[in-house]
């Protein structure tokens, strides 16, 4: 909170393999609705390396609304360390005399936005997924979060005055839209010194996964146990290729060994929110609906009739997967090479 009483935002730019991850911008948005008018809002991009990106990161929030962005560039934020990369934000708040600090509900977002809050005494609203501004500022927002695996909502407001952290679930809010030539925002350097690390990260082992991001995916095609086996993924791999999206999982189907359990959606994995969900062979069990109910469009492909999976599909199609996803593949193809057909 600045003298003047008006708010003052800041996002963590969070970015994936070089590139700024679209809940950033998401987040960025939020920050622009919490910041209020005549609010401020800043950004901050950690990493280390000639990897990192961090400059076209930078340039990108500034150009969608941030008004100063925090470069820090070191090193030791080479790779995720907690401790670090919390002193960094910590860092960036102190820069810009924030109150309010914004970051996606991501694996790192999580892991970061309880340490940033107890740093620095705040409150603390994870998993928001809309703001919904009722005055000026970010005192009265009110926002929103699933509890209870999606069963409940709950509404809150932050405290006039007190600093706060909140964290936004991906694919659910609208990205901060460009600014008007000539307003982008001004990017800086920022200053850093490594605190001491409990842990430190030597190497990362990636697993095999798709070209898509599955938290951020607008499309996902899942899978459950009527794939049958790792080979059956593969028409649905298919489909989601032809659509642009990402492949998911049951937990019974990661359990039968059918595919990693990176791809799981439900209670205990993933929790995902795209614009369309197409569940191939999974018979809805509550714990997977937990993961993605609040999609917006969703398609179920069952032999049975009677799968729950049908009780929350918008479109049912009752059949077999091997024979309806080939055909879908084959109709989609056939739809997008000819848009006007």
């Amino acid at each position: 909170m600045t003298d003047t009483g008006k708010v003052t935002a800041l996002v963590y730019g969070e970015c994936l393999d070089g590139k700024l991850r679209r809940v950033a911008l998401e987040a960025l948005g939020a920050a622009r609705l919490l910041a209020g008018d005549g609010g401020a809002v800043h950004a901050v991009v950690v990493g280390g390396g000639p990897g990192a990106a961090l400059p076209e990161a930078a340039a990108e929030l500034a150009a969608r609304g941030a008004e100063v962005v925090h470069v820090v560039d070191d090193p030791a934020l080479a790779g995720f360390a907690p401790e670090a990369y919390a002193a960094a934000i910590g860092a960036a708040v102190g820069a810009a005399g924030a109150s309010v600090i914004v970051l996606g509900h991501t694996a790192s977002g999580r892991e970061l936005a309880p340490r940033v809050a107890a740093r620095l005494g705040a409150g603390h609203v994870a998993d928001v997924t809309a703001v919904e501004p009722q005055g000026d500022g970010a005192a009265s927002a009110v926002l929103t979060r699933p509890l209870y695996a999606g069963k409940a909502f709950e509404q809150r407001r932050l405290l006039p005055g007190a600093p706060q952290v909140v964290t936004v679930r991906p694919n659910n809010l609208p990205a901060a839209e460009p600014v008007a030539a000539g307003a982008e925002g001004t990017v800086a350097a920022l200053p850093y010194a490594p605190p001491p690390l409990w842990t430190v990260v030597r190497g990362i082992a990636r697993k095999a996964g798709g070209t898509v991001d599955l938290a951020e995916a607008d499309v996902i095609v899942a899978g459950g146990r009527g794939v049958r086996s790792a080979e059956g993924f593969a028409p649905l791999a298919e489909l989601a290729a032809v659509l642009g999206g990402a492949v998911g999982a049951s937990r019974g189907a990661c359990d039968a060994g059918y595919c990693d359990y990176a791809l799981q959606i439900g209670q205990t994995g993933k929790t995902v929110t795209p614009k369309l969900y197409i569940a191939c062979g999974i018979s809805g069990a509550i714990q997977h609906l937990a993961g993605m109910s609040q999609s917006r469009v969703i398609v179920a492909v069952n032999k049975d009739p009677d799968a729950p999976i049908f009780g929350v599909a918008d479109y049912g199609i009752v059949g077999d997967l091997f024979e309806v996803v080939p055909e879908l593949t084959a109709q989609f193809k056939r739809l997008l090479a000819n848009p006007g057909a």
